[in-house]
């Protein structure tokens, strides 16, 4: 994919870059490495005002880096402010509680026979951010925020069809005053990446992506024994039982299947109805999805917009045609309305069953898929043969299924009568094949930390010489 802007409202290309040379790369590793040796030792409280600096910048950039996201990847205007929003919000809040997250953990110093013993946490050096563009500012910060309060230094590469939003992460922080260097994007191709990952100053990586581009980072890390944190893809059950509140939980499952014109890794996919209520909801949910507009994602009454990329919609074709060709029912939607740009109707699937594509891969556009259920069992069951496990859904007011449903559910985040969403209060990540790690939190933040554990004896005229007393040999 060549580095350029794209408008997928209207399939001109606007703008393109040409890669970074191999002598501009070097270069620019050189100087993360050499930058992260000094911006290790900066106070922490420094990191934490640079950051409120950079939150700042956000608020009064909102109104054009919206813009721009909403150019380069055709979200909608109102949800690319929100992004920005959420963004500032990171900010603030590792400048406020990353203090804190980089405290020593006291261990017990008598059971180890010390004076003291502690855990501290130390920066690991420069990170290599392998981002996607359907969140091009918020995946990047989930990152960003939480690495440069630990004292770590970041390089991004950014997703090719986003390279304004990945250079506008580069001047954001160095507007709000952080050293030079301490954060660079690399716009290079996904062939270079493997040299970059290699390079002995490059220490960890994270990727939010696809799962075999997952495999191949964690190859290539694991290779050289280099940590990784990996967000990959998702298709996350929305399960609705009787005692549910049906009128909520359609209007939830429109948003969240169609957020982000349904390119969200957590957005619900695949959704389990139990048989009692699955006329009614599908009722509503058909009714609900069948009232959205889709248009200009600039105009503010548009609710969905165009797929950020061509191959994104012909992906999305062809999973509806595959289905279709099975048996399964378009109840509302499926099919490219008439007109440019690389959109797509919101679609509303039944009949989805497991000899159909949809049913064990992730659709990453706006159609759902309805299936009818006669039990939780039934639908957790359904539900934990997908190789995902990123997030999930139950709706219901049954306390048994609640506990149920966080028991046995294979995922990485559970929420009961609400949406799945990313909060900085909240770990972010999954299991299977939608990757490890954590994101967010002081978790996120320690997953590229050194967790060192210190040991202080008492004073030497008061030891016997030699081991601490009492300790065995590894």
């Amino acid at each position: 994919m060549a580095i350029a802007t794209t408008n997928p409202t209207t399939g001109e290309t606007l703008k393109t870059y040409e890669p970074l040379s191999d002598d501009v790369l070097e270069e620019k590793i050189a100087r993360a490495a050499a930058a992260w040796a000094t911006y290790r030792l900066t106070p922490v409280e420094q990191r934490a005002g640079w950051l409120r600096a950079a939150a700042d910048v956000l608020d009064a950039d909102t109104d054009t880096v919206a813009e721009l996201m909403t150019t380069e990847m055709g979200k909608t205007l109102a949800s690319a402010k929100a992004e920005v929003g959420k963004c500032a919000k990171a900010l603030r809040y590792y400048a406020e509680h990353g203090p804190a997250f980089l405290e020593p953990t006291p261990c017990d110093s008598d059971a180890v026979g010390a004076q003291h013993a502690y855990v501290v946490y130390q920066p690991l050096g420069v990170v290599l951010a392998i981002m996607p563009w359907n969140f091009p500012l918020w995946q990047a910060m989930r990152f960003a925020a939480p690495a440069l309060m630990a004292g770590n230094v970041g390089l991004l590469k950014h997703a090719s069809n986003v390279p304004q939003n990945a250079l506008y992460m580069e001047e954001l922080f160095a507007e709000a005053g952080f050293p030079a260097d301490v954060f660079q994007t690399l716009l290079i191709g996904s062939s270079t990446i493997e040299r970059v990952l290699r390079d002995d100053r490059v220490v960890a990586a994270t990727l939010t992506g696809s799962a075999p581009a997952g495999q191949s980072v964690a190859a290539i890390a694991g290779d050289a024994l280099k940590p990784t944190v990996l967000e990959l893809g998702g298709s996350d059950p929305f399960i609705v039982m009787p005692s549910a509140d049906l009128e909520t939980a359609a209007g939830v499952a429109v948003t969240s299947r169609n957020q982000n014109n349904g390119q969200s890794c957590i957005a619900a996919k695949r959704f389990f109805v139990h048989a009692d209520v699955a006329e009614e909801f599908t009722r509503l949910f058909a009714e609900k999805i069948g009232a959205l507009t889709v248009g200009d994602p600039m105009d503010p009454d548009t609710q969905v917009g165009p797929l950020a990329t061509e191959s994104g919609r012909e992906d999305v074709e062809r999973y509806v045609a595959d289905a279709v060709d099975k048996g399964a029912t378009v109840v509302v939607g499926g099919k490219r309305p008439d007109r440019p740009g690389w959109f797509y109707e919101p679609t509303l699937l039944t009949g989805v069953t497991p000899e159909m594509a949809m049913h064990a891969e992730e659709v990453f556009g706006p159609v759902a898929a309805l299936y009818t259920v006669d039990s939780l069992d039934e639908a957790i069951e359904i539900a934990n043969s997908h190789p995902y496990g990123l997030g999930s859904n139950l709706w219901s007011e049954d306390e048994g299924e609640r506990a149920q449903f966080v028991r046995d559910i294979a995922s990485g985040m559970a929420f009961i009568n609400g949406m799945t969403t990313s909060y900085p209060e909240l770990p972010f990540g999954g299991i299977k094949q939608s990757g490890y790690g954590r994101e967010l939190t002081e978790l996120g933040m320690r997953e590229f930390m050194n967790a060192k554990s210190v040991w202080v004896g008492a004073p030497s005229s008061e030891q016997v010489q030699g081991s601490p007393a009492g300790a065995a040999a590894e």
